[in-house]
């Protein structure tokens, strides 16, 4: 435990200005999400486009790819916040069927399996599997909150809860120990996000 205390504590001294200003710009847009705000995606987008480069940097491809698809879907949950809901209004928070929910996680792992097995095959990709998980529970996570589903914090709890020791194993420290912050917000945010749902009207939902 001491040592990897050590371990932990020399990962934190070592954070690259990249790593805590993607990070830094994460926490922001993760806790704007937590609170309902529109504000999370023009944040988010900043987040996204430098954990971009240090995950380049890192051979999580997997994760890469993800952040390209978290600029595209930032802009269109930008959107569709502002605009989707009835009359062009704000979008309400909603929610998705117990068999829609299964078949998100029957997707999830058929992703899962399907992106790995391709990196570990023809590349040189850093735990392809499990970097995996990361990829296929954020899309889906991501899918249903630019979409305002409340379930979408479910996804991000098991993401948070793999990426925490994926990230750590790379000696990012400081990413670790944020995504520790993220998953206690995702919990968090599904109490605060299901409150909301419930004064909602329910002509809006």
């Amino acid at each position: 435990m001491i040592e990897w205390f050590a371990q932990f504590w020399a990962g934190l001294k070592a954070t690259s200005t990249l790593e805590l200003s993607a990070n830094v710009f994460n926490l922001i847009a993760v806790w704007l999400a937590g609170r309902n705000s529109v504000h999370t995606w023009w944040t988010g987008i900043i987040a996204v486009v430098l954990f971009g480069i240090l995950f380049f940097e890192g051979k999580l491809y997997a994760d890469v790819t993800l952040q390209v698809f978290f600029v595209f879907t930032s802009i269109y949950g930008w959107y569709a916040w502002m605009n989707g809901g009835k009359g062009r209004k704000e979008l309400p928070i909603s929610r998705v069927s117990r068999t829609h929910l299964l078949a998100f996680f029957v997707a999830g792992a058929l992703i899962t399996l399907g992106y790995g097995a391709l990196l570990h095959t023809f590349t040189d990709a850093y735990y392809p599997f499990i970097d995996s998980i990361v990829l296929s529970g954020s899309i889906i996570a991501q899918l249903l909150l630019m979409n305002r589903k409340l379930e979408n914090w479910l996804f991000w709890i098991v993401v948070n809860i793999v990426a925490v020791p994926l990230y750590a194993s790379k000696g990012w420290s400081f990413t670790s120990g944020v995504y520790v912050l993220f998953l206690f917000n995702a919990i968090y945010s599904q109490y605060v996000w299901w409150q909301l749902w419930r004064k909602q009207p329910r002509e809006a939902v």
